[in-house]
Parts: structure tokens; C-alpha cells; sequence
């Protein structure tokens, strides 16, 4: 079956990226000389990153990796051997493991780069666990938050230059949308196909990103990004924590253990008890107010942003739309939030809707799509990184 595309972007470049990406016969990788690099599709998450990587010309898959965003600058008196190999840097689980040893980094904030040194450490680092002889053609498409703006983009292509050859870059949620596309199912009756007609939500560390899919690269009016998400949670509830118990001194990192054991949306789930270690002393705290208000905070960000989605799609594609309403990244694991916003949107009088969760890959999604997006790309779309 082959898919007409709209092309609603005014940049002709995106709306040829867009007409690559959106036809599911369009495998071609470009050029006979693309199948000799290694294409690469990375998702450059606030806390987690997913990278993907094969080579050009092909459907294997030889790297899967998800990496927590973190570089750690081992200090300085540091006795030898306590770091595997005396490394100076160290990064993702390795880094945090190691913290007591190293001033850790996150390169990224609410989905851009706010540390360019770190942030070219890292990308260094995906690049040795994609080609480790350190000689191969790195082509990458990086996912972006949606509505990123120039400079934000520049500042990746700036900290890619001369590791990788060349990059693309597109919004993480139309990547996404292309990560969970089955196209096995593509023509079978009742198949919606997400690229064509979605609303995704894509909520992440730093921010909760919705987009209008439907066929065309989304153009701004199609996507909002909240600076809202998993990490503002986490604010919350150790705000929250801190009021009902004073010098309580749990970490952000445990806080965020204890969010992704038990967060959920909806009335309270009390009692919802959990033990933890303050001191070097075990302590039962009761959590369930602290994470299940932080939660629907969260909430009450995403849903005025979904329904302004919902009425910017035109009335011939909205009814089919409300059907495939996809919540994907790690807030997809938030108990209950797919019947929540569900029950929001019928409450509110909106047609049959649907809300689906994107499932157990929701961490590879659109590192997934990135990587469909590396293979269908033509040569002379890609963005050329001289050093």
C-alpha cells in the first residue's frame, strides 16, 4: 500500500524528509555509498538515552543500547584502583554507580544541551559503542523535543561535529510515531496507522512533548512541549516529602526509585507504604498523597495542551484521531494515565476517545523510528559536520 503524503511545512527540506519517512515503501537508504556507513538512531534523552545502530543497506540492528545521560568527571586524589582502569570519565550506569568518586554531569536539561563539554564527552561515548575502531561513517538522526527552536539545534550539531560525519534531526514524537508503526499490519482492516492519523504524548525526564501526526512533517502549530515531566515530578514529591517529614535526607535518586515503583494518576491509593534507609535506620514512610498529587499535577499540564491538539486537527480527520491517542517515554509507565485522560476526554464530550500506552518498548520508540528514519533518508538530506 503505498500512502499519499501532505506536505503542510513551509521548509521544503522538511517536507522532503517528511515524504521520505512517511510512505512505508520508501527503505531506499540513498546512494550506494550510505550502505557503507553506520546509521545510527539515538534518542539523547534528559535522563535516559537510547541508541540503535546498523549498518547502511541493510535491516540488522548490530547496537541496542539505553544509557543513563550522565558523565561522571572522576575527582581529583581518587586512590588508584578504586575506578576500573584509573579512568578519568566515566559514563551512564557506570557514572552513577561510581558518584561518590566523581562530579556527575547531566549534559541535558528539558531536552536540550545545557552542557556542551559533557554533552561532546557523552556523544563520544555512543560513538565508541557503535564503532569501536573509532574509523567508520557515523550517520545519526537525533531526536529533537518538539517546538525546539534553532538555537537548540545548533547547539547538538555543534557537540556532534566531528563525531559523528552527519546528523538529522526531527521531532522526537513524529519519531516515535514511526518507532511504533507496525508495518506488518499496514492495509489490514482497522489498522490506524500512527504516522498518518496520531496524537502522541511522549512524556520524558524534561519534558512532555505532543504532537499532531498526519502524514506531513508536523509543523509547529502541530506540537507543544511542556517543560513539565518526569523530573518536575520528582521536584514535587521531594518537596512534599520534605514537609511531611522534616530531614527526612533521601537523595533525588531515590526519590525517583520510589516515583517509578509506585507512581500513578487518579483518587488516592492509600495506604501505600514504603520502607527506606535515612541514617543507616529503616523507616516506613506512607507515600501515596506525595506521589499520586505530584502525578496529577502532571496531569494537569498534559490535558489543556491534548485538547488544544485535538481542535487544531481539521473535522475530517478528528474523529479517527481520538482513536489513536498514544501515551509513550517513561511517564507511559504512570499507573492509570492512559483511563485518566481517557475518562477526561469523554467527560469533556469528545467522540469515542481512545488512549493507548505504547507498551514495553516505550524506552526505544523513537530511537526506533530514528533508525527507520537513517535508512530512508536520501543523501541529500542529511546535514553535512565538518570538523
Amino acid at each position: 500500500m503505498t500512502t499519499a503524503t501532505i506536505e503542510k511545512s513551509t521548509a521544503a527540506g522538511n517536507n522532503s524528509v517528511a515524504s521520505t519517512l512517511a510512505s512505508p515503501v520508501s527503505r531506499t537508504p540513498g546512494p550506494a555509498k550510505s550502505s557503507k556507513a553506520i546509521l545510527v538512531g539515538f534518542d539523547l534523552g534528559t535522563n535516559k538515552s537510547c541508541v540503535l545502530a546498523g549498518p547502511g543497506g541493510s535491516d540488522d540492528i548490530t547496537v541496542s543500547k539505553v544509557v543513563p545521560s550522565f558523565v561522571g568527571y572522576v575527582k581529583e586524589g581518587i586512590v588508584d584502583g578504586i575506578i576500573a582502569g584509573n579512568a578519568s570519565i566515566l559514563y551512564g550506569e557506570e557514572a552513577l554507580q561510581n558518584k561518590l568518586h566523581v562530579n556527575l554531569v547531566n549534559p541535558v536539561h528539558q531536552g536540550v544541551v545545557t552542557h556542551q563539554a559533557a554533552a561532546r564527552d557523552f556523544l563520544l561515548h555512543i560513538r565508541k559503542l557503535v564503532d569501536p575502531s573509532g574509523s567508520a561513517d557515523i550517520r545519526a538522526v537525533i531526536g529533537t523535543p518538539a517546538n525546539a527552536d534553532e538555537a537548540a539545534h545548533e547547539d547538538i550539531r555543534r557537540c556532534a561535529t566531528g563525531i559523528f560525519s552527519r546528523v538529522l534531526l526531527i521531532p522526537e514524537p513524529f519519531l516515535a510515531a514511526l518507532g511504533f508503526r507496525d508495518t506488518t499490519r499496514l492495509g489490514q482492516p482497522g489498522y490506524i496507522d500512527p504516522v498518518i492519523n496520531s496524537l502522541f504524548i511522549d512524556i520524558g525526564g524534561g519534558t512532555s512533548d505532543l504532537c499532531l501526526v498526519q502524514g506531513y512533517f508536523p509543523g509547529r502549530d502541530d506540537q507543544i512541549c511542556i517543560p513539565f515531566a518526569g523530573d518536575a515530578v520528582d521536584e514535587l514529591m521531594e518537596t512534599e516529602l520534605l514537609r511531611t517529614y522534616p530531614g527526612n535526607g533521601l537523595t533525588r535518586h531515590t526519590i525517583r526509585e520510589l516515583k517509578e515503583a509506585h507512581a500513578y494518576v487518579g483518587p488516592s491509593r492509600r495506604p501505600l507504604d514504603v520502607k527506606v534507609i535515612i541514617g543507616g535506620k529503616g523507616h516506613t514512610l506512607e507515600i501515596a498523597d506525595v506521589v499520586g498529587n505530584a502525578c496529577n499535577a502532571l496531569i494537569d499540564k498534559i490535558y489543556p495542551a491534548l485538547t488544544t491538539l485535538i481542535g487544531r486537527a481539521s473535522s475530517d480527520s478528528v474523529v479517527t484521531l481520538l482513536q489513536n491517542i498514544i501515551v509513550t517515554g517513561g511517564g507511559s509507565q504512570i499507573r492509570g494515565i492512559d483511563t485518566v485522560l481517557q475518562k477526561k476526554l469523554a467527560d469533556d464530550g469528545f467522540e469515542a476517545p481512545k488512549v493507548r500506552l505504547a507498551g514495553h518498548d516505550f524506552k526505544r520508540y523513537v530511537a526506533i523510528g530514528a533508525l527507520k528514519a537513517a535508512r530512508a533518508a536520501r543523501e541529500n538530506q542529511w546535514q553535512t559536520l565538518l570538523v
